[in-house]
């Protein structure tokens, strides 16, 4: 039986890492192991000098072993992969995120960050995400099929398969386009407004992004604005 390792950047208390466990639990026995809290753009980041806390949490998924973590998406792969679970996983899966994790939103991604510390540790890892949204239609309605199709899938190490499912109703869908490279592009092109200036003359500064729907074509930035769910591999910066 596969050993499935899960994780998220959402939070232990997450729909989709609750989902996503419902539904993996058909190709094996799967365990949690996941921020206690909100981890968000944390991208690859890794805890070294202070220790990380690991605490056994109830979980909604019956046959689920679940912890919560102190530490970071990555954190989460390392300690349950190396010291939490009694066996090696099989497989990561890493989501499903409440938003995309394509183009060059990938680099801040912990959920891609998560996956990619599964890849260098040597296991099938697999990033999943959606628009956020509260429809999740689309990716209930096709995350078995993807999953039977891409589970025992290996790709190169310090390669991931990224997928990402638009927001919708399942009849919006137009399909699943493989094999996608990654847009250069982001949805927001990021800025900065000052919201603040104090007497001592500090200023504080908010990201402030424009929204942005211009993808190149072949792209998983592309697929998703044009309703598709978007399936590729994303490699690893050496």
């Amino acid at each position: 039986m596969r050993k499935i390792l899960i994780t998220n950047d959402d939070g232990i208390d997450a729909e989709g890492i609750i989902r996503l466990a419902e539904t993996a639990k058909e190709f094996g026995e799967v365990w949690v192991i996941a921020p206690a809290h909100q981890r968000s753009a944390a991208s690859h980041c890794i805890t070294l000098r202070e220790p990380v806390e690991i605490k056994e949490v109830d979980f909604p998924v019956e046959g689920v072993k679940a912890f919560a973590c102190s530490g970071t998406p990555a954190d989460c792969v390392r300690v349950g992969s190396l010291s939490v679970m009694p066996y090696k996983p099989d497989v990561v899966l890493s989501g499903i995120n409440y938003g995309y994790n394509v183009a060059s939103d990938i680099q801040y991604s912990a959920t891609c960050g998560a996956a990619f510390e599964a890849s260098f540790q040597g296991f099938i890892s697999i990033a999943l995400s959606e628009n956020a949204s509260k429809c999740h239609d689309i990716t209930d309605a096709y995350i078995k099929e993807l999953l039977s199709e891409y589970i025992d899938f290996r790709p190169e190490r310090n390669q991931i398969l990224n997928i990402n499912f638009p927001t919708g109703k399942v009849e919006e869908c137009k399909g699943i386009k493989r094999d996608l490279i990654t847009s250069e592009d982001s949805f927001y092109h990021d800025r900065y407004k000052m919201i603040e200036e104090r007497e001592d003359g500090t200023k504080l500064y908010m990201v402030d992004g424009i929204y942005n729907e211009d993808a190149e074509e072949g792209t998983d930035f592309r697929a998703v604005v044009d309703k598709y769910i978007s399936v590729g591999l994303v490699n690893n910066i050496r």
